[in-house]
């Protein structure tokens, strides 16, 4: 078979496994590990199987010629935080490969395309154009204002709305939080957002992972950074660079000005109590309940420590909704492998590949490979549902 013993050395370190804690969750002896990072010998299929589980891989990761080079993230905008781990980063840098090369083909087609323009938004706008600005010109291109977007029914909504001005406006955005299955989940402390600030095929990824109604405050951070050229990761974290604070400004400006939070008031009550008050205005706008903790102590309602308390209570309360809803039993009836695939892709992205599929400009294996699937998937996939 030819396998690299380099690269199973690689997936294991990445993971931050020693060998012989990998060798005990793979089921093999740590000999047996060992001698399989050395070249001595080859695993089962079996072994193989268990260890992509385990180092949280693509089993086809393992039939690399070399351990994969570390991803070009673009600027690394996120916070440093105590719990991100190596094997995280090293997950985010796969992610970040994978999206690169998704990008590059569809900027290729797009370049060769005479009808389509490059989108003049895209490094636009500095951050000494001030925050108001900036938020001003980004509520202009999506065509929906505060008032708009909280007039729909959830947060869900609300961002499907904003994600839908966006791709019309020439910009692909993605839900994506692994690398092709649960098992391999990238926490929003090592990434939250991904742009790619190309004029011609602007990307913007957000990790699903995280909650619902965060997911517009993201999508609009990251449409900050395009407006400012800026491609990169962001992450969880309270901001340290100035570009990141800069970035949750314009989208606090569109989502949750200050005027709204200053007439909050949480004097007297204990940590849950307050936490029910930001629940209740958080789901009224739309926003995250960790926005609004933060809002509150931007607008000095607030101490940084009450703050930082606030914001660990909603992180414990929202982790305890996840743990309940994933304890309920699975419903039969939900939806399907493609109609989920569809709503990560979005429309900008399903529209782009069935065009140019069509038209004969992107190959069947291209399409897959833009799309994230296999190429008998890319049929049933890009079939408009009746």
């Amino acid at each position: 078979m030819g396998f690299n013993p380099d690269v199973f050395q690689w997936a294991r370190e990445s993971a931050g496994l020693e060998p012989e804690d990998a060798a005990r969750a793979v089921g093999i002896v740590t000999s047996s590990l060992i001698a399989i990072e050395r070249g001595e010998k080859e695993p089962s299929r079996t072994t193989l199987s268990k260890m992509a589980k385990v180092y949280r891989r693509s089993l086809l990761t393992f039939y690399l010629p070399a351990p994969p080079r570390k991803g070009d993230r673009g600027e690394d905008f996120r916070t440093v935080v105590a719990d991100r781990t190596a094997e995280a980063d090293a997950d985010v840098d796969a992610l970040v490969r994978d999206l690169r090369v998704r990008q590059s083909l569809v900027r290729a087609v797009l370049e060769d395309d005479e009808d389509v323009q490059q989108l003049a938004f895209v490094g636009s706008a500095t951050m000494n154009d001030g925050v108001h600005a900036l938020a001003k010109s980004i509520e202009q291109m999506l065509g929906v204002t505060r008032e708009q977007y909280r007039a729909q029914k959830d947060a869900e909504s609300a961002f499907v709305l904003l994600r839908e001005r966006a791709e019309h406006a020439g910009v692909f955005v993605l839900l994506i939080g692994n690398l092709g299955s649960h098992h391999s989940a990238i926490p929003v402390e090592a990434f939250r957002g991904f742009a790619i600030a190309d004029p011609s095929a602007p990307f913007i990824v957000i990790n699903d992972g995280d909650a619902r109604a965060a997911w517009s405050f993201t999508l609009l951070h990251e449409l900050a950074h395009l407006w400012l050229g800026a491609t990169g990761v962001s992450g969880g974290g309270a901001p340290e660079k100035q570009i990141e604070r800069f970035c949750n400004d314009v989208a606090g400006e569109f989502l949750l000005p200050r005027a709204d939070v200053q007439a909050m008031n949480l004097i007297g009550l204990d940590i849950n109590a307050q936490i029910n008050v930001i629940t209740h205005h958080a789901n009224r706008w739309h926003v995250s309940r960790q926005m609004v903790a933060y809002g509150l102590f931007k607008a000095g309602r607030i101490t940084r420590e009450v703050w930082r308390s606030l914001d660990t209570g909603i992180r414990e309360r929202w982790m305890a909704e996840r743990r309940r809803e994933k304890d309920r039993p699975k419903d039969s009836n939900g939806p399907s492998y493609y109609v989920v695939r569809r709503h990560r892709l979005g429309h900008a992205m399903l529209d782009f590949a069935r065009r140019y599929t069509d038209a004969g400009a992107l190959s069947p294996s291209k399409a897959a490979k833009v799309l994230g699937v296999k190429p008998r998937s890319v049929y049933p996939l890009l079939t408009v549902p009746t």
